[in-house]
């Protein structure tokens, strides 16, 4: 009897422990999504955040991304990239632009348009989403911060970290940004190359040859055209900074003394070069999504002087989408970086980290060593990083030796993309919409 009685006791506690268990919440979900102006390796960041995340189903349940930026996120608007396969995820490292779309779109403030963040927060908790991953440059960075700020404003809890990302490399406290060193190898490739072929003909024909790269205020991509030339390979160039004030007579002195030196030139010049007045020389007055002024078309005004001040035949070309999307010769350390950053974001997140952002941090230079920081957002938002004074030469017109060593290790290694009958072969995802939860709509 007293064994029974045991027994009998035993299974009324475990029919207790039954009833009073809680069922294990489900881990929350992330939001991940892509900003501004695409670039090669965008999608290096894409992968090593979704590779990193599936890594950890416990805490992290599925990864939805915004289709075309933070639009796709108050549209409700999801790509359920759970539905691609392993081997399409791998392949976002060496596929260019963004798979799941990208937009100009900057959050106003709480106090402007409020409607905006409850809309977020109907959508993040119809979703259960409780990361919020915003891969792009400073207005992204600002998004980001005003999203983490949501918790505090607002009572909603969600971990928002920010993926550095950005060809103009103006991001502050990050060493560079993933999306610069790509570009910088491009430009410098093909302005070494061009000037190769302007050298062949300037005998008979043309004698200055003119590119126009990106860059609205910083000038790191005009001054990755001043790799072209080195010790070995020496080539005439001169470069217009955004940092620079343009001085049309100082200009066409250094291009003639070039031409006269060497028989041509090379012109590589920033989009956001402005004259002594402040006005950039490209701006036509247009401005884009998020009030900049919509530059482009300085080449052509930079050729038009060189014309008629020294009346030398010229050529010009605009590098404008090419320099962004060249996958098939991006820089292996960018690639790396881009991925790293992906992953650092996932790994912060799963820290407790809310409202920053991963950064490279540079601890030599030779040999080149690199790590993983963390910056605040707060530091980060609408901060622009521009080029420092030392790494222009006195005369405004070429990188110094400082700049070299700091662009350098930007662009070395190489990592082409799987190629298939002659061309690169890249990854198109299947972007499968997740079925929404809302009755309301929302427009943008």
């Amino acid at each position: 009897m007293p064994k029974a009685r045991a027994k009998t006791k035993t299974r009324a506690k475990t029919k207790t422990k039954a009833r009073t268990a809680r069922p294990k919440a489900k881990p929350k979900n992330a939001f991940y999504a892509q900003s501004g102006g695409v670039t090669a390796v965008i999608n290096a960041s894409a992968c090593g955040l979704i590779e990193t995340a599936r890594k950890h189903k416990n805490k992290i349940g599925n990864v939805y991304a915004g289709r075309n930026g933070i639009i796709g996120a108050l549209t409700e608007d999801l790509i359920d990239t759970g539905k691609e396969s392993a081997a399409a995820i791998r392949a976002l490292r060496h596929t260019p632009s963004g798979a799941f779309g990208s937009c100009r779109y900057k959050l106003k403030s709480l106090e402007q348009n409020r409607r905006e963040y409850e809309r977020l927060i109907e959508v993040f908790e119809a979703h259960n989403i409780g990361y919020f991953f915003y891969n792009g440059g400073g207005d992204s960075a600002d998004t980001c911060l005003k999203v983490s700020q949501l918790a505090e404003s607002m009572g909603y809890p969600i971990q928002a970290i920010h993926v550095p990302k950005t060809v103009d490399n103006d991001l502050p406290i990050t060493d560079n940004c993933p999306g610069f060193g790509s570009v910088a190898k491009y430009i410098a490739v093909s302005t070494r190359e061009a000037s190769f072929d302007v050298a062949s003909m300037a005998k008979t024909s043309t004698k200055v040859f003119v590119i126009e790269v990106m860059g609205r205020h910083a000038g790191w991509i005009a001054a990755a055209g001043g790799l072209a030339s080195s010790k070995d390979t020496e080539i005439p160039i001169v470069i217009l900074f955004p940092e620079v004030p343009f001085d049309k007579d100082k200009f066409l002195a250094k291009v003639n003394g070039m031409v006269k030196r060497h028989g041509y030139c090379s012109v590589v010049v920033s989009e956001g070069v402005k004259g002594p007045d402040g006005k950039f020389l490209s701006d036509q007055g247009l401005r884009d999504a998020f009030g900049h002024a919509q530059l482009g078309g300085v080449a052509p005004v930079v050729a038009n002087i060189i014309k008629e001040g020294l009346g030398l035949k010229y050529h010009w070309a605009v590098a404008d989408y090419l320099q962004r999307a060249a996958r098939h010769i991006a820089s292996k350390t960018d690639v790396d970086q881009a991925y790293a950053m992906g992953k650092a974001a996932v790994d912060f997140a799963l820290k407790g980290h809310n409202s920053v952002m991963p950064a490279i941090v540079r601890s030599s230079n030779k040999p080149y060593k690199w790590k993983v920081g963390m910056a605040p957002l707060a530091k980060v938002a609408n901060v622009e990083k521009m080029m420092p004074t030392d790494f222009i030469t006195a005369d405004g017109f070429g990188i110094t030796k400082k700049c070299r060593t700091y662009l350098e290790p930007l662009i070395k290694g190489e990592d082409y993309p799987p190629y298939k009958d002659g061309m690169p072969k890249y990854v198109k995802l299947k972007n499968t919409a997740v079925k929404k939860k809302l009755a309301s709509s929302f427009k943008v």
